[in-house]
């Protein structure tokens, strides 16, 4: 078998801090607060690209898989986009979903 190393971290986050308090009930209780390390952010999706693959491939769900919404994709790639009106819908929605999925991707959510 070969040996495997575990590269040690570079960077080590900041220990939590504990801020004791004092409770009607009794004595101090110490708080702890978690910092949890947020994701990179994503690079955001274009409108146009979006409407690109709306136009070109939306009965395939094309412009759903390219927003991150894989399950939505499939169901247009079943019910080939939602008999239509879900495409149509789309045509009117579609900025929206592309902010809304730049939202997300800005703080790290896929």
């Amino acid at each position: 078998m070969s040996d495997i190393t575990i590269p040690e971290p570079t960077a080590v986050a900041p220990e939590p801090t504990a801020v004791p308090t004092a409770t009607p009930q009794g004595p101090a209780v110490t708080n702890v607060y978690v910092q949890q390390a947020s994701a990179p952010a994503l690079p955001p999706r274009s409108v146009g690209a979006a409407y690109a693959f709306l136009l070109l491939l939306g009965v395939l769900g094309a412009h759903k898989f390219y927003l991150g919404k894989g399950g939505m994709g499939v169901l247009y790639i079943f019910t080939v986009g939602i008999f239509g009106i879900g495409i149509l819908i789309d045509l009117f929605t579609l900025p929206s979903q592309v902010r809304a999925t730049n939202a997300r991707r800005a703080v790290g959510i896929a």
